[in-house]
């Protein structure tokens, strides 16, 4: 059967493993072909990616506490705005790699997946107020 639970596990374990795998190129394969901004910009992205990776897992144990709808969007938000706010700073920062031109159309995604990061901890929050016993 699968559970909630068990579909932020695994989505966590890919998330995780994508972090280490695009920290290591980043600081291998890319650290010539980037300058200090793109090389910031991607670096951020690996961060926030592995923060909201673990805030993942935490969900997992915190809906054993505190079973919730709130929970799960919470986990969906994380996953929703790590895909849109790192892989936009992934794409952004290596635009002259893949050739993007200028990827204009990437900027708007990046504060879009920030504010679903932010929506994530906020649904977070509304579950342990609401279920406060």
């Amino acid at each position: 059967m699968v559970t909630i639970q068990k579909v932020f596990l695994l989505a966590a374990s890919f998330s995780g493993a994508m972090a280490v795998m695009l920290g290591a190129m980043g600081a291998h394969m890319l650290k010539d072909k980037l300058n200090y901004w793109e090389m910031n910009s991607f670096q951020t992205g690996v961060t926030y990616q592995m923060y909201h990776t673990l805030a993942l897992l935490a969900l997992v144990i915190i809906y054993n506490y505190v079973p919730s709808r709130l929970i799960e969007f919470s986990g969906y938000s994380f996953i929703f705005g790590m895909a849109l706010f790192s892989g936009s700073l992934y794409l952004l920062s290596m635009k002259s790699i893949f050739l993007l031109g200028n990827a204009s159309v990437l900027g708007p995604i990046t504060p879009v997946g920030g504010l679903a990061l932010i929506a994530g901890w906020l649904l977070l929050a509304a579950a342990v107020l609401l279920n406060w016993k």
